[in-house]
């Protein structure tokens, strides 16, 4: 017999079917026995009765068990019919269990919201948690939103394509993760912050419109919306100006709170667009939470925030990477103003230089953020040497780019969202742990599979490493 998903029972009342998942609750009461089974699609309650050798088996079962079970679909009675919930008219005549595994009484009640256990004991039994149906929800909302965003960009002539795990450690923003090599000792990849270069060589060759959802590995300070490595919707297009990105992103943000959240609201449209200098005088900072009802939940309120500074003296910059007396706001491959692009190619009046540079916020939070790119090598090398770097050096860490440009690159412009922090705000949750499978702690550690851990020395030796041991 095939096996029927559980959302899919109500249409086969009086027939016999077999279902296969895990025993949600159990309760025997003596010539009976009641459970609740659930699988990825739902619940429905089974009883056992009048079958003593199927009754024998069905006393031995506990919560989280993994069942198959056969039975007909009966209607229940019109006063035991429970309204708006998931099969609550109908009931399954148990014929037959089939035990697939038995499991250990887990840790922590599945049947509850795990917001109050521990976050060390939820992330070491992810696999538990994950079973709940608030984060089952959660996993399954950030599979819908994803599916929408590529679904979208798909009709709008974008390309999905995916870009280097292992790149080159360059100067462009927080601390690399690296990855030596074995091959060539004392040389190291780096993992990729973001695909930045890449989607602008991707322009280079000629796709024009370019999406990824891409992992992005940032080895810096953590914090409730942070990981060390997290998820960005990617979009990189060409002969576009800052105008044609905010229209493209706006629309599909509209669009997707629409139709997979109808039942929030989207404070005002098109989309405030706040001048940085106005942010920073009026709200303290450059990621605004415009809520006129701080207090709604279902609430969005979306705004641009542009017209950023192209540059920042360093002593007032956290960039370890820091060369010079100016280091970027965003990142060094930006573009300015029309008006400033003369400034750039002299550096003069360099505090002055306003940056082709725009963030999305959502609430008080950074969402998205990107810009129109430099792409004549030219002002590229002018703006990485205002960032005090020699030209030997950008030789040596930018030439791909620099030759790259030099061949024929159309004007070009994108953006990056935060997938994860959106997905979190459209959720509800507090924090981006929430809407990821498998996420870190705040310290960045793994409990469930133990890492980061130590590794056999032989590993260190083939890598040409030594670890020097804190005194």
């Amino acid at each position: 017999m095939e096996r029927i998903m559980i959302k899919d029972l109500s249409v086969k009342k009086g027939e016999e079917v077999l279902i296969k998942g895990w025993v949600d609750v159990a309760r025997d009461q003596g010539k009976m026995a009641f459970f609740d089974f659930r699988d990825v699609s739902g619940k429905v309650q089974g009883v056992v009765f009048g079958k003593p050798d199927v009754l024998e088996v069905a006393k031995e079962l506990r919560s989280e068990w993994v069942v198959a079970v056969t039975g007909k679909v009966n209607e229940r009675p019109e006063k035991m019919i429970k309204e708006g919930v998931l099969n609550g008219d109908i009931e399954l005549e148990i014929t037959a269990i089939e035990v697939l595994n038995k499991a250990e009484t887990p840790v922590f009640e599945l049947d509850k919201d795990t917001r109050e256990v521990g976050e060390e004991t939820r992330l070491k039994y992810r696999y538990l948690d994950l079973r709940t149906e608030r984060m089952k929800n959660n996993i399954i909302a950030r599979h819908a939103i994803i599916k929408y965003i590529r679904s979208h960009l798909d009709e709008q002539g974008f390309f999905e394509i995916e870009t280097p795990l292992l790149t080159k450690s360059t100067p462009e923003g927080a601390r690399d993760y690296l990855v030596p090599s074995r091959l060539y000792p004392g040389h190291s990849y780096a993992l990729p912050q973001s695909p930045q270069q890449y989607k602008q060589l991707l322009m280079s060759a000629g796709f024009e419109k370019y999406f990824q959802l891409a992992r992005c590995m940032r080895d810096e300070d953590l914090r409730g919306d942070r990981q060390p490595e997290f998820t960005q919707l990617d979009m990189e297009m060409s002969f576009v100006t800052e105008e044609d990105v905010l229209q493209t992103n706006e629309e599909l943000l509209i669009k997707l709170v629409t139709e997979l959240y109808p039942d929030k609201k989207i404070q005002e449209i098109p989309f405030p667009r706040i001048t940085y200098a106005d942010a920073m005088e009026k709200y303290g900072n450059d990621r605004p939470d415009i809520r006129e009802d701080k207090e709604d939940p279902n609430l969005l309120a979306f705004c641009w925030v542009v017209d950023f500074p192209f540059f920042e003296k360093t002593a007032e910059s956290d960039d370890p990477q820091a060369e010079g007396e100016w280091t970027f706001t965003h990142n060094p491959f930006s573009l300015s103003k029309p008006e400033d692009i003369e400034k750039i190619r002299t550096k003069t009046d360099i505090a002055s230089i306003t940056a082709s540079q725009y963030d999305i916020c959502l609430n008080g939070y950074e969402i998205g953020g990107g810009s129109i790119r430099a792409h004549d090598p030219e002002i590229l090398r002018s703006t990485l040497q205002i960032l005090g770097h020699s030209d030997d050096k950008i030789d040596a860490n930018f030439g791909h780019m620099m030759h790259a440009f030099g061949s024929g690159t159309p004007p070009h412009g994108g953006i990056a969202w935060g997938l994860d922090r959106l997905i979190m705000i459209l959720q509800g949750e507090p924090n981006i742990r929430e809407v990821m499978a498998f996420a870190k702690t705040r310290e960045g550690r793994d409990p469930m599979m133990g890492s980061p851990s130590v590794v056999d020395k032989k590993q260190y030796d083939e890598l040409h490493l030594e670890v020097k041991k804190k005194k």
